[in-house]
């Protein structure tokens, strides 16, 4: 039996949320259009008679001095070190450059078998093929590539053959039917801020950022009580989230309400979502403390 640990990595917006939501079979990651939706490492856990791959989404890896990406850099980079093999998923549609050598640079100095993956193939050109396969070919001359579409559930089995080849013997990590290893309230405020993100599209992408306040449930009489907030950095910005008439939180609050309840079947779900503002977090050591655990 083998059983291994598998990072993925890759630039903003290569599709390593949807790959690991694909291979899972469940909603393990947020996903957007919004580069880096992803901001800390979430494990996806796949077990089939061949054994066991535990899959770490990353942060999309971005260059930059701002202290939010800063962050989101160093939750990518340590998860190198916690790896057995990587996959290196890279978007086929975007030439190479700066951002995608830092990348290569990053995964050969981890010294850890490599996949690489082209992703996005339905809808590739021979040129963006070859010069997506060019690129890691003179980088990774001894790993393989591979062609997926990860929103298409495409060239997934192919990836996986190549990942039970080269992680270790052993046994299972998690139960054979457990999907990710976050807790409950993690998981509600990811589904929370994916909601808002939706529904606000490129207003606010960066801006905010979501608690659990409290929750409480009762196994009892099978009721579950939630307070969230969505927090962003100006009072002004609150308004943009609230919307006209409260249109906005009310479609935020709809459709979270729905996700939510599927963690918590047969149960009554309460969910009292509330917006502050809270400036300068982004640069508040002790909030984003809290956001990259």
């Amino acid at each position: 039996m083998k059983s291994g640990t598998v990072s993925v990595i890759g630039r903003p917006s290569a599709g390593k949320s949807t790959l690991v939501n694909t291979i899972t079979g469940m909603k393990v990651s947020i996903t957007s259009p919004v580069p880096q939706t992803t901001r800390n490492k979430i494990r996806g856990i796949y077990t089939d008679q061949r054994g066991q791959l535990v899959f770490t989404d990353t942060p999309g890896y971005h260059l930059s001095d701002k202290e939010i990406n800063k962050r989101m850099q160093e939750v990518t980079i340590s998860s190198l070190s916690e790896s057995d093999a990587i996959l290196y998923l890279v978007d086929g549609t975007r030439h190479p450059g700066t951002e995608e050598e830092a990348v290569a640079s990053m995964i050969k100095k981890a010294g850890v078998p490599v996949v690489a993956v082209i992703n996005k193939n339905d809808i590739l050109t021979d040129n963006n093929r070859e010069d997506a396969g060019f690129f890691i070919k003179e980088r990774f001359p001894d790993s393989p590539i591979l062609f997926a579409s990860a929103s298409k559930d495409e060239g997934v089995d192919e990836i996986l053959i190549e990942l039970f080849r080269i992680v270790p013997e052993g046994e299972l990590m998690y139960d054979e039917n457990t999907y990710t290893d976050q807790d409950l309230e993690f998981r509600i405020s990811e589904i929370i801020r994916e909601k808002t993100m939706a529904t606000l599209s490129d207003e606010l992408p960066h801006t905010i950022y979501v608690e659990i306040e409290d929750m409480e449930y009762s196994a009892e009489s099978q009721e579950v009580w939630i307070r969230a907030v969505i927090n962003t950095e100006r009072d002004g910005q609150k308004g943009i989230i609230v919307g006209k008439g409260g249109e906005n939180i009310k479609r935020i609050r709809k459709e979270s309400f729905k996700e939510i309840r599927r963690i918590f079947p047969g149960s009554r779900l309460t969910l009292d979502l509330r917006v502050k503002a809270d400036p300068k977090w982004r640069t508040s050591d002790k909030v984003l403390g809290r956001i990259f655990r």
